[in-house]
């Protein structure tokens, strides 16, 4: 028999039919992840009869799948999220700006995501064109059929989900410019802040987009000022992670900003690690320590050369890093201190 493992169906026979199936998937050294996946799939058949419950997880499962298989080959490639009313008219302010901020991000070098839908979702395709743009259309009764810019594609994914549909547009995108809407999209909005604000997502611009002569955003913002930071149920520094303009240059500005120093975290053990486009010099890192430590467990920010875990995966090895023990509590002022390092050098 072989060796126990601490994850398993508990019976022998099957476990060892698991670990012969997981060696045989070419997953090299996943291969323990794929063994307690087929771990997960038997106990769920022994301990679930439901078929609603199975159904859906085996459907979730599949579309986890087939949107990892489309974004795999783009993941080093920056993507903007757009969020924005299915119901836009083509002539409305909103829709001709989407087109517009489509058009000049990928001019900078991002590709764009959306929902596959009409209104912004559209514009936002339509601007990208069809080789710079996915989307993740979701299966409803109404209004949500692929726009035109879109159908068809090969980067276009279709889910049943709204849980793996938002999934992916955090999981896939690096940041998120968000128009006016209803209930979908203050929904998607949310979500992000809300990922964000808990180390969930990892940092991100959140840019909200007002139409000229619109107070859209202004009235939520001040809403949210208000009531929410006002009333104690968020952090003050918690409004720092969003971003409102009203012009579509300033949109582009801001999301090139935020990653004209910052590349990109990674977290190791107890340990912060910032990637970084430029090394930071001995007096600028000094500021970071004089105006961010409230935001540190112990000690202060540091250079540092990639960490072992990161050696392993090979992350961007050679890139200049800072590294911290940050107390991942306190995400608002984290932006800010982001925010400040992309003004220095």
């Amino acid at each position: 028999m072989k060796n126990k493992k601490s994850y398993n169906t508990g019976r022998d026979d099957i476990d060892n039919i698991i670990a012969d199936i997981a060696k045989l998937s070419l997953s090299g050294d996943n291969a323990d992840l794929i063994e307690e996946m087929l771990t997960t799939v038997v106990k769920l058949s022994m301990e679930n009869d439901d078929r609603g419950d199975l159904k859906l997880i085996n459907m979730a499962l599949k579309e986890l799948r087939y949107a990892s298989k489309v974004f795999t080959p783009y993941r080093d490639e920056r993507k903007v999220v757009i969020f924005g009313s299915a119901r836009s008219r083509k002539d409305s302010d909103e829709y001709k700006m989407t087109v517009k901020l489509s058009e000049l991000i990928v001019k900078k070098g991002f590709k764009v995501i959306t929902g596959g839908g009409p209104g912004i979702m559209e514009a936002g395709n339509k601007g990208a064109g069809r080789k710079e743009s996915f989307s993740l259309n979701i299966k409803l009764p109404f209004e949500q059929q692929y726009n035109p810019y879109t159908a068809g594609d090969e980067k276009a994914v279709s889910f049943k989900y709204f849980f793996n549909r938002k999934l992916f547009f955090l999981k896939e995108s690096d940041a998120t410019v968000v128009f006016p809407g209803g209930f979908g999209t203050l929904d998607e909005c949310f979500e992000t802040i809300t990922l964000v604000q808990t180390g969930k997502s990892k940092p991100r611009p959140i840019i909200l987009i007002d139409p000229v002569h619109s107070q859209y955003w202004g009235r939520l913002v001040d809403f949210v000022t208000e009531e929410l930071s006002g009333g104690g149920y968020i952090s003050n520094n918690d409004m720092s992670l969003l971003i409102r303009v009203n012009s579509i240059e300033k949109a582009v500005d801001e999301i090139l900003q935020f990653f004209r120093v910052y590349h990109s975290i990674r977290y190791v053990g107890d340990k912060t690690v910032i990637r970084l486009n430029k090394p930071l010099s001995v007096e600028n890192i000094n500021k970071l320590n004089e105006q961010y430590s409230g935001i540190l467990r112990s000690g202060k920010i540091e250079p540092t050369d990639s960490l072992p875990a990161e050696q392993k995966s090979e992350e961007f090895l050679d890139l200049p890093r800072l590294v911290m023990d940050f107390d991942r509590h306190n995400f608002g002022k984290f932006h800010e201190m982001l925010r400040f390092l992309n003004t220095l050098n």
